[in-house]
This record gives structure tokens, sequence and C-alpha cells, in this order.
């Protein structure tokens, strides 16, 4: 799939002048009061240009070079990495690393159990892996869950929304996940 950051970006921009939240999983992430979060499939880098704007240090990767064109331009400051989140290796960990925008979604079939362990192995001790994404799909929440205990993690929370509303089954499901 080839993306244009600039578009893509341009639609959460018209949602904000609506008066839409484009920043509830940032919300949902600073609850937790992380010092550093990994923004893992960042795109143009909303969640994480908010999440530095409270302080937070935030760093953004994506495969997709116009996203990340975009999000540099947007926040020059923050460190953006070009690398694909299947296998990935940083060398350093974050007190959460968060998956926001249908993330798992995007990668090829049958790569999820690398995507999942490519991200987690960048969850410190006590931290958490943040993933929303729609459930209609194929990948299903009993296959990340076990993706996510296979790398480590286990389930703290489960919602239907970046809001927090309960998960009570639905096309749509955010899940946090923990390091012991």
């Amino acid at each position: 799939m080839t993306w244009n950051g600039e578009e893509y970006q341009a639609r959460f921009d018209r949602i904000a002048r609506e008066g839409g939240d484009v920043h509830g999983e940032a919300a949902l992430v600073r609850s937790f009061a992380p010092a550093t979060v990994l923004d893992a499939g960042c795109g143009t880098g909303r969640v994480a240009i908010e999440l530095a704007r409270h302080g937070i240090a935030v760093t953004g990767v994506d495969v997709d070079e116009s996203m990340l064109a975009t999000a540099r331009r947007r926040a020059p400051g923050i460190s953006w990495c070009q690398r694909d989140l299947v296998g990935l290796d940083l060398g350093q960990s974050f007190d959460v690393v968060v998956m926001a925008g249908n993330v798992p979604l995007f990668t090829p079939p049958g790569t999820e159990p690398a995507l999942v362990a490519g991200v987690a192995r960048h969850v410190r001790p006590a931290g958490r892996l943040v993933a929303g994404f729609s459930l209609d799909r194929g990948y299903t929440l009993d296959d990340y869950d076990a993706h996510c205990r296979a790398a480590g993690l286990t389930l703290e929370a489960r919602y239907a929304t970046w809001s927090q509303d309960p998960y009570t089954g639905g096309d749509y499901a955010v899940s946090v996940h923990r390091r012991s």
C-alpha cells in the first residue's frame, strides 16, 4: 500500500478543526504516566507529537517514508525512524509502546507474531504495549493475545474505545498488555 502523508494528515486536521477529538490514543497512553513512549507505526506523528507536547520522550517508527516526511516536517525535534515493525530492534526499551491506527492490520498476513514480538521487545519491565485495531479483518483478539503471551506480555485491560469504554464484544478493541 502506498501512502501520501500530507493527505493522511489533512484528514485528521479536518477532524480537529470540526471539533473532533484526535488525541484519544495519546490521552490513554498518558494515563499510564510514561516518561518514554515508542509510537510503533507512527504514521504522520499525530500521537507522538501530542505525547511530546506533554513532556514525554517519544520515538516514532514507521515503514512509510511519506508518512515520516510529514511527521518530520511537523515535529523535527522528535526522533523518527524508518523501519519495519516486523523484527524491529532499536536497542532500547520504553515505558509504553503504542500501536494506534490499526497497525497490526497493515502488516502482511502471517507476520503478526513477528510484528508483536518486534514491538514487545521494546517494552521495559513493568511497561505496557497498548494497541487498538479493528477485529473484522481476520486478526482476532485470541490470536493477538497469544502473540503477546509468546512475547512475555500479559493482558491487563481491554476497552472498546481509546476513551476506555468497556469492551463487551464488537468489531474494535484497545488492548493493554503488561510485561511482568
